[in-house]
């Protein structure tokens, strides 16, 4: 009998050199004998949409999307599932889907099955319903769109309140979308915003929230930075979470002095592998392999 032809998955972003997915899904594709190959498609925004489009060619089972994609990929979609157009206004799966000759390319984001999964696995509201995120980027969407989920309070910290106060917004509407007329943005929801070059405000701020997350590439590939002044941490309820969604290094400069100050921590490997085993699931329709992922991923040395 001949071999089943390779099928492929990839990664679309930019840069993206540094990422782990690959070793983690070609481990999973090789354990359960699936023929197919997991590569990095490292995209420049000029290419991005010839890229999408050729996800629709025979032998391609999907794509993983990442910074500074998520969102970019929305309207170059056939269809994009209401979880992740709802909650999280961003995509990083695509699954190629073919049916009486027609292909179509659908969007998923296995990023929020992620986190709920990492936020109900550390008991997260033990502390206080206020989740404070850095960033408002596609990550921080996901992030905030987890909050509504488990109906917590949705804080945005960025260097631009202007940004933190359109992704707040922007939130808001599609939680509302259904209505006739949407209501108008909140007072309170607009009091969320905090400038993280206020040292201050985001004291006060942290001073209540049970779970703070870093959804910003500060500390990607850098072991000594940090996207908020770490002495700060010292603020945070003794029962907070502290959930840096970068994972290069394991163990961020975030994570590691939220640990130091007794406070409950996890590093962006975590969520790597459980988007990753959400979204294999997701092309090859067989449950993923989740302890070869985790060895793949040498979790074990981060926790």
């Amino acid at each position: 009998m001949a071999p089943a032809a390779q099928q492929l998955i990839g990664l679309i972003g930019h840069p993206i050199a540094h990422s782990r997915s690959p070793a983690m899904q070609q481990a999973a594709l090789d354990a359960l004998g699936i023929a197919a190959r997991y590569e990095l498609w490292d995209t420049p925004a000029r290419k991005l949409k010839a890229r999408v489009a050729a996800l629709r060619a025979p032998g391609i089972l999907g794509a993983n999307v990442t910074i500074p994609y998520k969102a970019a990929v929305l309207p170059l979609l056939d269809d994009v599932t209401p979880e992740a157009r709802r909650h999280a206004c961003a995509v990083n799966t695509i699954v190629r889907e073919e049916a009486g000759g027609q292909v179509r390319l659908v969007g998923h984001n296995t990023d929020l099955v992620a986190i709920l999964r990492l936020l109900d696995e550390h008991a997260a509201w033990s502390a206080s319903r206020r989740m404070l995120v850095l960033g408002a980027g596609g990550a921080a969407q996901a992030a905030l769109g987890a909050a509504l989920l488990r109906d917590a309070e949705p804080w945005v910290a960025v260097r631009h309140p202007k940004r933190g106060r359109a992704a707040l917004a922007a939130l808001w509407a599609r939680e509302h979308a259904e209505a006739d007329a949407p209501p108008p943005l909140p007072r309170a929801w607009r009091e969320r915003v905090v400038d993280l070059a206020n040292a201050g405000a985001l004291e006060a701020a942290l001073a209540h929230t049970g779970v703070l997350v870093n959804a910003t590439p500060v500390g990607l590939g850098d072991p000594q930075s940090s996207p908020l002044p770490l002495a700060l941490l010292r603020t945070l309820p003794r029962e907070a979470l502290v959930f840096d969604m970068a994972y290069s290094p394991p163990e961020t400069a975030l994570v590691r002095a939220a640990r130091a100050a007794g406070l409950r921590a996890a590093g962006g490997l975590l969520m790597l592998l459980y988007q990753g085993a959400a979204a294999f699931t997701l092309w090859t329709q067989r449950e993923a392999p989740l302890a070869v992922m985790r060895a793949a991923l040498d979790l074990s040395a981060t926790e």
